[in-house]
């Protein structure tokens, strides 16, 4: 079998898909694809920059991921899989020319609660083996010298809730599901039905291994940037030596997925604050200035953000300051036409949020859609205004604000000043306290 054959390598692909879904229901089609790609992936980790982690995660007991775990190993290349061992026996294991696909049940026992800080070492292992050459460095004292220990290999990681956030942002994350009434597998018995998925493995050695250079030299196109395209590289690569249709499938499954993990990641408590001071800037009317009592009283006030959890009087002044403070922002004091006050100029948040929390874009309406011209009514059944935000109201929304705000609202000139008046135009000056 050879790389000018596509259709054989989609067939092999083919075959793992069925094999999957055979005793596992996962999430979604584009996560069967993910999985399919990532276990293939195994089988070429000598051709890769980058060795993608699998997070498979769930919110409780019984959601299949140690079955999927357990497919994951009959098919992968290689497999250790592990519930419990020491960063130093995983240093050893990996440690080769040939280092095997690391598997972790039962992550969460690992990284979780009184043993996270325990088990930093085998953190750092997982993330640094995520990029070739960045070996683990240790004083041997019976040579003494310096060994560097390899800690490149691929790694799948299995438990309840999420992994530790620098893990997950090098992983393809699947989140199982209990299995819904209706939805059957077949059992899955390790001495019955190993033999066929080694079978599985050994034609995905024969063909990946028969390709190994052309991988290396792989640069395919991705529909991400950064970090998730080093992480996607590997499966689209796979995918786009197979061909059929595997190079849509993988393309769309990193699209949706990756989409899927920015909206429900791990975001830092940080990039949480920025978008939610981006918010409270809304709501107070989008003032070129507010102040840190008006700024907190908004934070504090949303009742599905965590910052009233911060202490019993919730987010306060100095934990405010000493949060944003990493992104160079810092309060003044601000001349109001009130009077003057502690409060942080909107003008200082607009590199960091350009930065960490990019506004979505809004596409535009095709043409072959109806178009609404600015003063007339929509077509029946559609609503395609743009909705305006009320001082006091949340944006889009007949919910009222409580109005905590001491500052006034803007202007018609965009200006501090009462809310709908022509008042002169008024100068923001902050000074350092």
């Amino acid at each position: 079998m050879t790389h000018t054959d596509p259709v054989d390598g989609a067939t092999i692909l083919d075959g793992l898909h069925a094999v999957l879904t055979k005793y596992v229901i996962l999430p979604s089609a584009e996560a069967v694809d993910a999985v399919v790609l990532w276990i293939a992936a195994t089988h070429a980790q000598a051709a890769w920059a980058h060795a993608p982690r699998l997070v498979i995660r769930a919110p409780e007991k019984r959601c299949g991921k140690s079955r999927l775990l357990d497919v994951v190993e009959g098919c992968c290349h290689n497999p250790l899989i592990t519930v419990n061992a020491s960063p130093a026996a995983v240093y050893r294991a990996i440690g080769t020319d040939n280092p095997p696909t690391l598997l972790v049940d039962e992550a969460d026992t690992i990284f979780g609660g009184k043993n996270a800080d325990a088990n930093e070492d085998l953190r750092g292992l997982l993330n640094a083996g995520h990029q070739r050459n960045r070996p683990a460095i240790r004083w041997d004292n019976n040579t003494q010298s310096l060994e560097k220990i390899p800690t490149f290999a691929m790694a799948a990681l299995a438990g309840i809730g999420a992994m530790p956030d620098t893990i997950e942002d090098r992983a393809v994350v699947v989140r199982m599901r209990r299995r819904a009434p209706g939805e059957t597998v077949a059992p899955y018995r390790h001495r019955r039905d190993g033999p066929a998925l080694r079978a599985v493995a050994q034609r995905l050695a024969g063909w990946l291994g028969a390709n190994l250079p052309i991988l290396e030299a792989a640069e395919p196109p991705m529909p991400v940037e950064d970090r998730a395209a080093d992480t996607w590289e590997p499966l689209v690569a796979v995918a786009d030596l197979a061909g059929d249709t595997w190079p849509a499938r993988a393309r769309h499954a990193v699209t949706v997925m990756t989409a899927e993990a920015d909206e429900a990641g791990n975001v830092s408590t940080r990039v949480r604050l920025l978008a939610d001071v981006r918010t409270a800037f809304t709501v107070l009317g989008e003032p070129p200035a507010t102040s840190t009592h008006d700024l907190l009283a908004a934070l504090n006030g949303d009742d599905e953000a965590p910052w009233a959890g911060f202490g019993p009087t919730g987010l306060t002044g100095k934990r405010l300051g000493d949060l944003l403070r990493e992104f160079g922002i810092t309060s003044t004091t601000i001349r109001f036409p009130v009077g003057q006050a502690k409060g942080y100029t909107r003008d200082a948040f607009t590199d960091a949020w350009q930065r960490y929390c990019p506004a979505p874009s809004v596409p535009s309406v095709p043409t072959s859609f109806p178009q609404v011209s600015p003063g007339t009514d929509s077509p029946a059944g559609t609503d395609q205004s743009v909705p305006t935000t009320t001082p006091g109201r949340a944006p889009g929304t007949d919910q009222s604000v409580p109005r905590t705000q001491s500052v006034p609202h803007l202007s018609r000139q965009n200006d501090l000043g009462t809310d709908g008046t022509d008042t002169p135009r008024l100068r923001v000056t902050s000074r350092r306290p």
